[in-house]
């Protein structure tokens, strides 16, 4: 029997959950287009917003019809998630000053879920780089080929690319749900999340939502918890 190697694990949950991800860019290329962004614009927010929830709070945002200004606070909003999950790798990964640049740029939810669902530093690391880079490579292509396509696609959702990235990271989280504190963690979170969608405006729900789960954490363990047990 092969052993049970941390790293290659890695890098094959990076590779699955890239692939999910990336083709859920598709969709996102398409309805920009039809929100009214022409094609380099389009992939301008891919390639340097790189935020596929705050990308698509813009594009709805300006497909509706609504300012700019309202457009770019909306993803603004849901894009701050980021700089949580910045405070949690940041010691875990451990990175040298000249990586934390690029580091900055692939922190998503996908990277960051990879990453901490790791028992080693070693692991977390290629983790890390191997999904922020797939899925950087992998949305920005598809998102190129939903833009071109356009209205040809027909509804992108009807395909089920949406279900197919949130069941990828759904399978990352989990095996991290099995004790109580994390249970009450994510319950707390999901409550929130379902109460407040539909009555504040995008970004909002997601930030309560993580303070909900910051909030049940700390008054279930006592302390502030430590992101992974990695040495």
């Amino acid at each position: 029997m092969t052993p049970y190697d941390p790293v290659s694990a890695a890098r094959r949950q990076a590779v699955s959950v890239s692939l999910a991800t990336g083709l859920y860019g598709i969709s996102f290329g398409a309805l920009s287009v039809a929100a009214g962004l022409s094609v380099p614009q389009t992939m301008a927010l891919s390639l340097l917003m790189f935020s596929g929830g705050s990308q698509f709070a813009f594009i709805g945002v300006v497909g509706g019809g609504g300012a700019l200004g309202a457009a770019v606070a909306s993803a603004a909003l849901l894009g701050a998630r980021n700089g949580l999950y910045g405070a949690q790798l940041t010691p875990l990964l451990d990175l040298p000053w000249s990586r934390r640049l690029p580091a900055a740029q692939l922190t998503i939810d996908e990277s960051t879920a990879v990453a901490t669902a790791q028992p080693t530093r070693a692991a977390a690391r290629v983790g890390f780089w191997w999904t922020g880079v797939g899925v950087y490579l992998l949305w920005n292509l598809f998102t190129l080929l939903g833009a071109l396509a356009g209205d040809r696609l027909g509804d992108p959702r009807a395909y089920g690319l949406d279900a197919a990235a949130a069941a990828a990271f759904l399978a990352l989280v989990w095996p991290r749900l099995a004790g109580r504190a994390a249970q009450a963690v994510a319950g707390a979170a999901v409550v929130v999340a379902l109460a407040t969608t539909s009555l504040l405006p995008a970004g909002v729900p997601v930030l309560l939502a993580a303070l909900a789960a910051v909030v049940v954490g700390l008054v279930t363990t006592g302390r502030p918890p430590v992101p992974g047990a990695v040495r």
